[in-house]
């Protein structure tokens, strides 16, 4: 199949009732410039000649952007004073115009075909989607864990691999739950399975940074992952969780800029 036949022809889609105009890609960000000087000339190269539009959503922030997207086609901030990132997607999808939207990490940078691929799956009949990843340092033990996200399993729906979805299932789903304070990303997921929304895994790896491992042991980020991850399933409060992940993980990078 042409994908690029498709695209020049505003993502026609045969699955589709109507033509989709727009794909909108949502970043949530906080203090994240630097990752951004990366993402976004990348999307913007991967999107070239496609109907693609780019929100930064903001929350509460220190750090100045306006650097990052001077310049730059189809980039804008959103800016609602809102911090967390189910509610910073929110609010970036209720100014988004796209038919489908994709939800990005900071810290992510895409593929080549990312856009292709999206539409592809739409293509086979999927309602949404996630991709692979691998991460951005050589390490045997980190190759393993990105050889987990090529297929369903337990880690399956976390943010690094990039939700994509038809917007109308967004609305039927009542977007992100607010008071998800820490993993939004596998509830969200949760309600896609319960209600039946049919997704694929894209074997077109995302590089993910390994930040987190850096500044925390191999054993101990796993371990506390896979901790968060069973509690979360066993049904613990948000805020509970969200105790537990700062308590035991190193992230300096998410301490508000001075």
């Amino acid at each position: 199949m042409d994908f690029s036949l498709n695209l020049l022809n505003y993502f026609y889609v045969s699955n589709y009732t109507n033509i989709i105009h727009l794909i909108s890609v949502i970043v949530p960000a906080f203090n994240e410039v630097e990752n951004l000087k990366r993402l976004l000339p990348r999307l913007v190269y991967l999107a070239n000649g496609h109907p693609v539009e780019i929100l930064i959503s903001l929350g509460v922030c220190t750090a100045d952007y306006s650097e990052v997207v001077n310049n730059l086609d189809h980039v804008s901030l959103v800016a609602n004073g809102r911090k967390g990132r189910a509610k910073q997607m929110n609010d970036a999808v209720a100014v988004s115009k796209g038919d489908i939207l994709v939800f990005l990490h900071a810290d992510v940078l895409p593929p080549e075909h990312f856009f292709e691929d999206i539409i592809a799956s739409f293509s086979n009949g999927f309602q949404a989607g996630f991709f692979s990843y691998q991460f951005d340092r050589e390490s045997t033990l980190l190759r393993i864990n990105a050889s987990f996200t090529k297929k369903d399993g337990l880690f399956t729906g976390g943010g690094d691999q990039c939700l994509f979805l038809k917007r109308s299932v967004f609305e039927k789903l009542h977007g992100f739950d607010e008071q998800q304070v820490l993993m939004e990303d596998f509830e969200f997921f949760k309600r896609m399975k319960k209600n039946g929304v049919r997704y694929t895994i894209v074997d077109n790896p995302l590089t993910v940074s390994a930040r987190k491992y850096e500044d925390n042991s191999y054993l101990r980020v796993n371990l506390v992952n896979l901790f968060l991850v069973i509690l979360f399933k066993m049904g613990l409060a948000p805020s509970r969780l969200k105790s537990l992940h700062d308590r035991f993980l190193r992230l300096p990078y998410q301490k508000e800029a001075l």
